[in-house]
């Protein structure tokens, strides 16, 4: 018996051919087997979307326009402060422009490996990891930012500051004898500490500072690192004393005031040194 096909609004009957009994006709559904294979084998292009969205979520600390961010070197090294100007997480950019009353940029050759470092208004400093695209003395564009993880002894959030200091001996209780110093940055932990004169590691040295409109803090800490980077100048690392629990907020807390640019009146613990 001869046998035809025939597709009739998407259902396929089976029926004789000409002139031959016409049995039961069997009657099957068209099967979408695009959908059934992709169900099966892989997922739409929307879902994977949505799966990459959820991705740069979980990944990226929150970013916002005009927030402050370190661009530094691998090793540290700070290249250049400027605020979040735009961002795209799809495809991993960050452009900066110069903070207000800011000079020019350090440039640097596309395709430098930098460093990103920020906090959040949790005040938990992040890092990123990031190419740069676009160097110039007005922007700094970064293509490929992802999240870096830091060694523990960088985990405080380190200012970059570059302003005046004095250090003393802990028994110089009149400050009688300061010595001047350039304060480099400064973190929760400690600081770095630029001097023309010479100490020895493991040296307890007091360090007073004053940031802006804050009022002057001081803090007992010891010599833990010497590098003398230029010829009879010496940058030093500066451990600080372990700070009392009401010390280490107020400070962190004025840290990231400055980060942001909030000028906020310096509060003095009842129970702190400064």
């Amino acid at each position: 018996m001869g046998l035809e096909a025939v597709i009739i609004q998407d259902k396929i009957e089976i029926m004789p051919s000409a002139g031959e009994e016409r049995p039961v006709r069997a009657q099957f559904e068209r099967v979408d087997t695009m959908g059934f294979f992709s169900s099966l084998f892989g997922r739409s292009d929307r879902d994977l979307e949505e799966d990459n969205e959820e991705e740069l979520d979980e990944e990226f600390p929150e970013l916002y326009n005009g927030m402050t961010l370190d661009v530094e070197t691998p090793e540290g090294a700070r290249i250049l402060t400027g605020r979040l100007a735009g961002y795209a997480l799809s495809d991993r950019t960050l452009t900066l422009e110069r903070l207000p009353g800011a000079l020019s940029f350090d440039t640097r050759e596309p395709g430098t490996v930098v460093t990103i470092r920020g906090v959040n208004e949790a005040m938990a400093q992040f890092f990123l990891k990031g190419v740069v695209q676009e160097s110039s003395r007005l922007v700094c564009r970064l293509k490929d930012v992802k999240m870096q993880e830091m060694p523990e002894h960088r985990n405080n959030f380190r200012l970059q500051v570059g302003v005046p200091a004095t250090m003393f001996y802990p028994q110089d209780e009149t400050y009688s004898n300061p010595e001047e110093c350039n304060l480099v940055d400064i973190s929760t932990g400690g600081a770095c500490v630029e001097s023309e004169f010479l100490h020895a590691e493991d040296e307890v040295l007091r360090l007073r500072v004053k940031l802006l409109d804050y009022a002057p803090m001081e803090f007992l800490g010891e010599v833990i690192r010497v590098n003398e980077y230029q010829p009879g100048k010496f940058r030093y690392g500066f451990l600080f004393a372990q700070l009392k629990e009401s010390e280490l907020t107020e400070l962190t807390r004025t840290l990231y005031n400055l980060q942001v640019g909030n000028r906020q009146t310096w509060v003095r613990s009842e129970e702190g040194h400064w």
